[in-house]
């Protein structure tokens, strides 16, 4: 972890707080470079910090007894995780899985000046109960998919949301990684990618789908 110098990750502070509490962060903080693959936060893991994302995408998982996983939701640009902010207020341990989809870059914010930021600053109170907002509303799209939606359906609302999160119609993503995440089978998968290259929604490669105007 390095201290905060950067002057661009600065400026995208002060856009989202005020500047008492960006005085903080810069002291308290620490940058934080994760390459893609790599896990931020892990299952049993004690929480010590609050990432704040500045840059790339973070997926966030959960295991179910019998030790499979679900996607629950994507982390991007200003995102934080609740779930990781609960932890640190509650000193448990991480029920969940954190992984960077691609190069991230983030601030680890101490778990010590959390409580304290939401009595002192009203912009990170605002901040913190509207990522809460925002995951709530998330997994609850995640449940409603699983209980009410086919998995064709499924399938193309995860490659939108993939595509929303990295900014791109490039989406780099194996047919197995796709059915981890969608709580599934790869062949499944497979056909279904295939079904939606036949009707011209996107295309087909190596470890890689490019979705194309119609999608």
């Amino acid at each position: 972890m390095s201290p905060i110098n950067n002057i661009a990750l600065t400026e995208q502070l002060h856009s989202l707080f005020e500047p008492a509490l960006v005085a903080e962060m810069i002291e308290f903080g620490k940058e934080m470079k994760i390459e893609a693959g790599k896990m931020i936060m892990d299952y049993g893991k004690q929480v010590s910090m609050m990432p704040l994302i500045v840059g790339g995408t973070v997926k966030v998982m959960k295991m179910d007894d019998e030790g499979r996983e679900i996607l629950l939701y994507y982390l991007s640009d200003h995102d934080s995780c609740s779930m990781a902010f609960a932890c640190c207020m509650e000193s448990r341990r991480s029920e969940i899985r954190a992984v960077a989809e691609e190069d991230v870059t983030l601030i680890a914010l101490p778990q010590q000046k959390l409580n304290e930021w939401i009595c002192k600053y009203p912009s990170w109170k605002s901040y913190i109960f509207n990522n809460f907002d925002k995951r709530f509303s998330e997994l609850l799209k995640s449940i409603e998919g699983i209980a009410f939606k086919k998995l064709d359906e499924r399938l193309v609302a995860y490659l939108k949301e993939r595509q929303r999160v990295g900014k791109s119609s490039l989406i780099k993503a194996s047919h197995q990684n796709i059915a981890e995440e969608l709580g599934t089978s790869r062949v499944v998968v497979s056909r279904l990618l295939k079904q939606l290259e036949n009707d011209q929604k996107l295309l087909l490669y190596r470890n890689e789908i490019k979705l194309l105007k119609d999608f």
